[in-house]
C-alpha cells in the first residue's frame, strides 16, 4: 500500500479501491468534522463526506501535486460539497441560515432540547434493521472508521459502506417525519 496521501491518490486514479479506503481512514474524521462545522447537521455532513470521497474516486487523476497536498485537495472537495448542501437546504427551506432563530443560550432549555434530540435519535435508531443500526452505533458512538467496522464485523468494506449509507438515509427520513 502506498505511503503518502499523494501516492494513495495516484493509486486511486488507477482504480485501486483499497487506496480509497486507506485515504478515507486517514482523512474521514477530519473531513466529517469540517463538513459538520459547515452544515451543523450530522446526516448532511456524512452525505457531504460520502459525496466528496465519491468525487475523489472519480476525479483522482485530476489531482496536481504542484498545486497543494492531497489532503488539502480532498478537504476542498468536502468543503465545496458541504457548501453546496447548505445552499440546497436554504433553497429547500426558504429560510437562509443567517435569519434562522438563534438558541437562547439558556443552558436548561438547551439541555432539555439535547435530551429530546437524543431520545428522537435513539427511537429512530431502534427502528433500523439490526445490521444498519449496529454499523451506525459503532461508527458514531464507538468512533470506529469504516475499515475498522469491516474488520470488527467480519464483512467487506463495501458492505459496511452500504449499511451505513442505507441506515443514514432511513434515519434521516425517520427524523424528518
Amino acid at each position: 500500500m502506498p505511503g503518502t496521501d499523494e501516492e494513495l491518490l495516484l493509486a486511486i486514479a488507477r482504480g485501486d479501491e483499497r487506496a480509497l479506503a486507506e485515504l478515507y481512514d486517514r482523512l474521514g474524521r477530519v473531513a466529517y468534522g469540517l463538513a459538520l462545522r459547515v452544515l451543523r447537521d450530522p446526516a448532511l455532513a456524512q452525505d457531504a463526506v460520502q459525496d466528496a470521497f465519491l468525487a475523489t474516486w472519480r476525479t483522482a487523476a485530476s489531482f496536481d501535486p504542484g498545486r497543494g497536498t492531497a489532503s488539502t485537495w480532498v478537504l476542498t472537495l468536502v468543503h465545496r460539497r458541504a457548501v453546496d448542501l447548505v445552499r440546497r437546504e436554504e433553497r429547500r427551506r426558504g429560510d437562509p441560515l443567517d435569519t434562522a432563530p438563534v438558541a437562547s443560550g439558556d443552558s436548561v432549555d438547551e439541555t432539555v432540547e439535547v435530551r429530546e434530540q437524543r431520545r428522537n435519535v435513539q427511537a429512530a435508531l431502534a427502528q433500523l434493521p439490526p445490521d444498519q443500526r449496529q454499523a451506525l452505533e459503532l461508527a458514531y458512538y464507538g468512533g470506529l472508521s469504516q475499515s475498522e467496522l469491516a474488520e470488527r464485523l467480519g464483512v467487506p468494506l463495501g458492505t459496511v459502506k452500504s449499511r451505513m449509507f442505507a441506515g443514514l438515509s432511513k434515519l434521516r427520513d425517520l427524523l424528518e417525519s
